[in-house]
């Protein structure tokens, strides 16, 4: 274990006197822990470059969390951050946090069902769906998504994995400003979906869709100006009430994977 810590500490070292600014130095699995000796290299990446990000997986608190193959169910906060590495499992579901309590998070997931890597016998893979809504789900806590694909031992990317990446990207093509640039949303116990925000927009990510085309919100707080379908811009009518918000939908969703509503407020 000792040669291994020197040498895991002159790789830090060339890596961050070498190559200019290093904004991220993510460590996969570092085991035994209690052998390894993290604080030392936390203190070493730290002070040679002391803008750069570490993970949580060197056995000490890190400066983001990584979960692998789930999401947190709620917002992670430093209040429970520690030096545990499944500390985010600790986060309390419907919570909204103050900005300054807010722990930095990525999810780590696979397309398929189980394999990080390339399985020629694996055919069991995440939908379109799926996956977009586990997307919104990330978002909607302030998390990243890191989504795994295992390319072939010639580098080639089968086919599955490139029809649910496209998929993704149509969606985004005309979604994508209820995901970029957004945080964790302000109402987090919602029963149809997700929600995420930038600035005054409210992004509502509906997963279910209202059969009556009533769509009701509660707990959304301030004077709400607008609601507009994010694809295609189309007004819908609204009715406020308190914190207390119906709004009148198309009787079908116009995507059944997960149809964005942009909510203006003041």
């Amino acid at each position: 274990m000792a040669d291994l810590s020197r040498y895991v500490g002159l790789q830090l070292t060339e890596l961050l006197t070498r190559y200019g600014p290093v904004a991220v130095i993510w460590f996969d699995a570092v085991a035994p822990l209690e052998e390894f000796d993290g604080r030392r290299f936390s203190r070493l990446i730290h002070e040679l470059q002391p803008e750069t990000l570490v993970n949580n997986r060197l056995g000490v608190g890190g400066d983001f969390d990584t979960p692998e193959q789930h999401n947190p169910k709620g917002v992670p906060t430093n209040k429970v951050a520690g030096d545990n590495v499944k500390v985010i499992n600790n986060t309390v579901a419907g919570v909204v946090p103050k900005a300054e309590d807010f722990r930095p998070w990525e999810t780590c997931q696979v397309i398929t069902e189980r394999n990080w890597f390339y399985h020629k016998d694996e055919h069991n893979f995440k939908s379109v769906k799926e996956l977009i809504q586990m997307l919104a789900d990330v978002a909607s806590k302030g998390g990243n998504l890191l989504l795994d694909v295992g390319p072939g031992p010639d580098g080639t990317i089968r086919p599955e994995f490139v029809e649910r990446l496209h998929g993704m990207g149509a969606w985004l093509k005309v979604n994508g400003d209820a995901i970029y640039g957004t945080t964790y949303g302000p109402l987090q116990n919602l029963s149809f979906g997700r929600s995420t925000r930038n600035g005054k927009t409210v992004y509502l990510h509906v997963f279910d869709w209202p059969a009556d085309g009533k769509l009701q919100v509660e707990g959304l707080a301030g004077h709400v100006a607008s609601v507009k379908l994010l694809a295609g811009g189309q007004r819908l009518a609204y009715h406020q009430k308190g914190d207390k918000l119906e709004i009148d939908t198309p009787r079908q969703a116009p995507d059944e994977k997960d149809t964005v509503l942009a909510v203006e407020t003041r």
